[in-house]
């Protein structure tokens, strides 16, 4: 039998008898196209969608833009606080900067608010004392105790502290921790605590 050879044009190339693979530019018909730009549209749309869904997360979760005055608080035993991010923690005022972290996302320990103590502190946190090289935090004042070391954050005239509690005894005292009350706990315990002896003599003792 004779071969049949495939014909061939004058320059010796095969003739084009047969169909060119599917998928080139060349064969990418108008509604082909379209369809691709319409998929590449889309793929972008969702990509900027996830974008600003996860930029939105981000700004839900972080902490809000802090200012000094929105952290003030009150506690529930009535004293100055500090207000947590989460916008119901209320921690003490003397809880701040103490080395130990009160609120869940720790910001009463932030480099920024405990790098030069007291200056750092917004101001509703601190009060100056008689010497004012002296300070104590807010909820000190008035709480019994001679944290200034001269009884100014009790006995002063800018204070207004309200008379002794029903835990404690008013005397002139003669015990540096205290100022014009004592805790009842110290009465009748046969060391003198008044520099009138009325510890030991009128004060009834313990409720």
């Amino acid at each position: 039998m004779n071969k049949i050879s495939p014909q061939g044009d004058a320059n010796g190339n095969a003739a084009a008898g047969s169909k060119a693979l599917p998928g080139g530019e060349a064969n990418c018909s108008p509604c082909c196209c379209s369809r691709r730009g319409a998929c590449l549209s889309a793929f972008l749309m969702l990509l900027l969608t996830t974008l600003a869904a996860l930029i939105a997360l981000v700004a839900i979760l972080g902490p809000p833009p802090r200012t000094p005055g929105a952290q003030a608080c009150v506690t529930q035993t009535n004293r100055t606080g500090f207000l947590c991010n989460d916008r119901s923690s209320c921690i003490p005022a003397s809880r701040v900067c103490d080395g130990v972290r009160t609120c869940a996302r720790s910001e009463d320990e932030e480099e920024a608010l405990c790098r030069a103590v007291p200056q750092s502190l917004p101001g509703f946190l601190v009060t100056h004392c008689g010497d004012p090289a002296s300070w104590i935090y807010s909820d000190q004042v008035c709480d019994g105790i001679n944290n200034c070391g001269d009884c100014s954050d009790e006995l002063s005239p800018g204070t207004t502290c309200p008379p002794c509690g029903p835990g404690w005894w008013r005397c002139p005292s003669t015990v540096f921790r205290y100022c014009s009350c004592i805790p009842r706990s110290l009465c009748r315990d046969r060391v003198q605590h008044c520099s009138d002896w009325s510890d030991e003599y009128s004060c009834p003792g313990p409720d």
